[in-house]
């Protein structure tokens, strides 16, 4: 029994034995797993080619953006030194897309430039050197825009006494009789030559005998209007700038209300003809701009508000006849 019991504890032993040293044996290499089934070759996928983006189309020129939008406007100071431009070329720009560049001086120097071809449109009160403009061919149109008119002003006192004068030309008699200091633009404008002519309907030539009481400024009409309060002289103006800028002058309007001091306005186009580099759609919109009925009214409504009275009065539609320019 005792040796039986140990004959079975021998076989397990070997047992364990066996089953530890298979434990430590190398470990079984693992199937590899099947292959799927073959599949049929396709071909790769194409690789897209990236094309450039084209460029927006440069946009046609439209109503507000004209093909050539830079235009130059030669015209009277008055025009300027009374603020109508401020109001007028802003508004203008807007509306047209044109950018313009005001040359304000004299309107002989205004319509000299447009003889040169060095402005495309012109804005003037010169009548007589206007229609000589016209007749050279520098000019292909001309329209009557609006009127105000000249007025003598000076010191309140009135040394010579022009107040109780009968006409303009009295008037201008009456302060050479006394001597009295006048102040003139001397720069062939369309004020300076309408105060020649009345001089000349007066038969006085101050500039030309070189009267020691009268004195040519050589400037537009805002600078010669402060030289003459400055000195206390008498001179000829527009009434626009008079009245925008009186708060700064110690002048008065002293004569008014003849006939002779009518102060026209014309817009003229020059002429493309015989300056093809000039902007004739520019000039052509401007033109129409100031005699379309919405600007007129807003022509006849500057500087009622402030000075209580018109300072330009509008005139698209009528003839020079009509206002008695011959």
């Amino acid at each position: 029994m005792k040796c039986q019991r140990i004959s079975i504890l021998v076989l397990a032993l070997l047992l364990l034995f066996s089953l530890a040293l298979s434990a430590c044996g190398p470990a079984a290499t693992p199937s590899a797993a099947p292959l799927p089934p073959t599949a049929t070759a396709t071909a790769a996928p194409a690789v897209p080619v990236l094309l450039p983006t084209p460029l927006p189309p440069t946009p046609m020129p439209t109503a507000t953006t004209p093909a050539t939008p830079a235009m130059i406007l030669a015209t009277t100071t008055s025009t300027q030194d009374s603020g109508l431009l401020d109001v007028l070329i802003p508004d203008f720009e807007a509306k047209t897309g044109f950018t313009v560049k005001v040359v304000a001086v004299g309107s002989g120097a205004a319509i000299k430039l447009g003889q040169d071809g060095n402005a495309d449109v012109l804005l003037v009160h010169s009548p007589a050197a206007e229609k000589t403009f016209m007749e050279g061919g520098f000019g292909s149109d001309r329209r009557l825009v609006m009127h105000n008119d000249f007025i003598l002003v000076g010191p309140a006192a009135d040394p010579a006494g022009i107040k109780t004068a009968k006409s303009a030309v009295e008037a201008l008699e009456k302060i050479a009789a006394a001597s009295a200091q006048f102040v003139s633009r001397g720069d062939k404008s369309g004020t300076n030559t309408a105060e020649l002519n009345l001089w000349k309907a007066a038969k006085l030539d101050p500039a030309g005998t070189k009267a020691k009481w009268y004195i040519q400024s050589g400037q537009g009409m805002g600078a010669t209007l402060t030289i003459a309060s400055q000195k206390g002289a008498y001179t000829l103006t527009d009434r626009a700038t008079y009245l925008a800028n009186k708060a700064a002058l110690s002048l008065e309007i002293l004569y008014e209300g003849d006939n002779v001091l009518l102060n026209v306005y014309h817009v003229i186009i020059v002429n493309h003809d015989k300056w093809p580099n000039s902007n004739l759609d520019g000039a052509t919109s401007f033109a129409n701009y100031m005699v379309a009925p919405e600007i007129q009214t807003l022509i006849g409504n500057f500087g009622v508000a402030k000075y209580g009275q018109q300072l330009f009065i509008p005139d698209a539609g009528k003839t020079d006849a009509e206002l008695g320019l011959k």
